[in-house]
C-alpha cells in the first residue's frame, strides 16, 4: 500500500545499469519507498522520513542491490517526482 503519491518516476542511467548488472527490477525499490521501507537508512533519517510525510517534506530511501551497489531513491517534497539514483550522480 502506497503512504504517498510518487509523482513522475524518474531514473538515472547509472541506476538503470546497476539494477539490470544486479538482475533486480527498479519497481522493488519503488515499492519498497512507496510503502514506508526506508531502507539502510539509520534511525533518525527514518524519523525525518515520517515527519516528512505529515509536513509535505522531501523523502529519502537508501537500499542496497544484491550486487552490493548502493541506490537512492528521492521523493520531492511537492511529491511531483521521484528519481532512483546513484548516490554519486
Amino acid at each position: 500500500m502506497n503512504r504517498f503519491n510518487p509523482g513522475k518516476v524518474v531514473a538515472t542511467p547509472g541506476v538503470l545499469a546497476a539494477l539490470e548488472a544486479s538482475g533486480e527490477p527498479l519497481f522493488d525499490y519503488l515499492t519498497r519507498h512507496l510503502s514506508g521501507d526506508w531502507g539502510d537508512v539509520d534511525a533518525e533519517d527514518a524519523r525525518e522520513n515520517e515527519l516528512s510525510l505529515q509536513n509535505g517534506w522531501r523523502l529519502l530511501s537508501a537500499y542496497t542491490l544484491k550486487s552490493g551497489t548502493k541506490i537512492w531513491v528521492i521523493t520531492e517534497a511537492d511529491r511531483s517526482s521521484t528519481c532512483l539514483l546513484l548516490p554519486e550522480e
